[in-house]
């Protein structure tokens, strides 16, 4: 749902808080791109990569990827805050 939303109206937000739910947090804002496979593949794999390292079975994560239509969403920021603190 999030992806047809996005392509509906692809102006996004997304916030950040810490573990504890209270104190630092940061919202972003911008113009979202989707990105479907197969030209997603290489952005997938490397976003696993950075998160996790290496994958013992690579050929089972693209079929994994393609099976349930994964996509990237790239989000450039037009707009981040907070700006003040306190």
């Amino acid at each position: 749902m999030k992806a047809r939303n996005l392509a509906r109206d692809p102006y996004a937000s997304l916030c950040v808080m810490n573990d504890g739910f209270f104190g630092e947090w940061v919202q972003a804002e911008g113009t979202a791109e989707l990105i479907h496979l197969p030209d997603a593949m290489p952005l997938l794999e490397e976003y696993y990569r950075r998160l996790s390292g290496e994958h013992p079975d690579w050929a089972e994560y693209r079929a994994a990827m393609q099976r349930d239509r994964r996509l990237i969403v790239r989000i450039t920021i037009e707009r981040a805050g907070p700006n003040v603190s306190g």
